[in-house]
């Protein structure tokens, strides 16, 4: 009983906050402060699913007990059955409707709204992870494509077969940070590379940082902290991409992190891009700083983000893909690489849900305890 007490009380809370926000919303005062009003209208939209599903479960207990109260006082043999079999599927209901209620009350990571600096480089197996990486890097954009996300060249080193020994893109969008951050770790592939005489199957993995965009107002950056050397931008084979020192080298010194742009003909500009990928690994050193003092031990199965980890083959004569995190395979390698990639997110990020959703248990039945 105390159990239905506790959720009751949860939902109540949920409905009221919205309520709350619905009525914040449309004060002038909040309409006047548009950083405040901004906040207030993506907090209610965010909680817009959960308090519908709330409605619609407190909607199906109260038909529940109606009928049991006309079960109870007809007199009818045919009324009573038709009410049993109604409860039946209104049960069935509810149950649905409180596990979705439970994920959509998860907590939020408030880095998911955020854009994301996506970083690809190629790792073990020479120029054909160097291709593999060039691969990665196109799904990827046909995958933002697909949401009508912005993509932007941040910096890129290829090489002359046309691969890329590293490349970083900044993906903006709704959502974009929420729906790529389980892409981060080794990608390795299974093929046969074109520069293979032989025919033989060459295995060789590529790396992928997933970093939320960072504000100005995130990380704060010292420019006495900072050595910016320009030098002349060259591209593959020592051709000059220009006859200027348009290229820029950024070393923040306390973190020893580096970061060059040269993809553009400006200074300026490559200065820019070079800025933003510092404050994103600025941001997301501090973040995995914090995250090894507070839960060293409980790192998220689909979540951590540890870079050592194999996380998906693509098996080129099979034609398939495995994510190992939760045994998936697809074996439709081609879809997959044209940027489908739907299905092993969104699988993805059930997974976590439901690992988030079985500690949240946990901790309760610890409470209790």
């Amino acid at each position: 009983m105390k159990k239905d007490s506790d959720k009751s009380k949860r939902y109540e809370a949920v409905l009221k906050r919205f309520e709350r926000l619905e009525e914040d919303l449309s004060s002038p005062d909040i309409i006047r402060n548009q950083p405040l009003y901004t906040k207030l209208a993506k907090e209610r939209s965010e909680l817009e699913e959960a308090v519908n599903a709330i409605k619609r479960f407190l909607d199906v207990k109260r038909r529940i007990e109606e009928d049991k109260e006309v079960i109870e006082a007809a007199q009818d043999k045919e009324l009573v059955e038709l009410a049993n079999s109604e409860i039946d599927g209104l049960e069935k209901e509810a149950d649905e409707l409180e596990e979705k209620i439970k994920v959509l009350l998860l907590p939020h990571d408030p880095d998911d709204s955020r854009n994301t600096v996506f970083e690809i480089r190629a790792g073990t197996g020479g120029e054909e992870a160097a291709l593999f990486a060039a691969d990665l890097a196109r799904m990827y954009r046909l995958y933002a494509e697909k949401k009508n996300w912005k993509v932007e060249l941040l910096s890129s080193n290829p090489t002359e077969m046309g691969g890329f020994k590293e490349i970083i893109f900044l993906i903006s969008g709704p959502n974009a940070y929420g729906k790529l951050k389980f892409e981060k770790g080794v990608h390795r592939v299974q093929r046969v590379p074109v520069t293979e005489s032989g025919g033989r199957i060459h295995t060789s993995a590529v790396s992928v940082a997933v970093l939320p965009e960072a504000e100005d107002v995130d990380v704060e950056i010292d420019p006495k902290d900072l050595r910016i050397d320009v030098f002349r931008a060259s591209g593959p084979g020592g051709q000059h991409v220009n006859m200027t020192d348009s290229a820029v080298r950024i070393t923040h010194i306390p973190s020893g992190i580096v970061v060059s742009c040269q993809d553009e003909k400006s200074q300026h500009k490559n200065k820019a891009k070079a800025m933003k990928v510092l404050r994103a690994r600025l941001l997301e050193k501090a973040r995995k700083e914090q995250e090894e003092k507070i839960a060293a031990a409980r790192r998220s199965m689909v979540g951590s983000g540890d870079r050592s980890a194999k996380i998906r083959t693509y098996n080129f004569p099979q034609g398939r893909v495995t994510d190992h995190r939760i045994g998936l395979t697809i074996h439709s390698l081609d879809t997959v690489l044209d940027g489908d990639l739907d299905e092993i997110i969104d699988a993805l990020a059930l997974a976590y849900r439901e690992e988030l959703l079985a500690r949240e248990m946990e901790e309760a039945e610890e409470d209790k305890n």
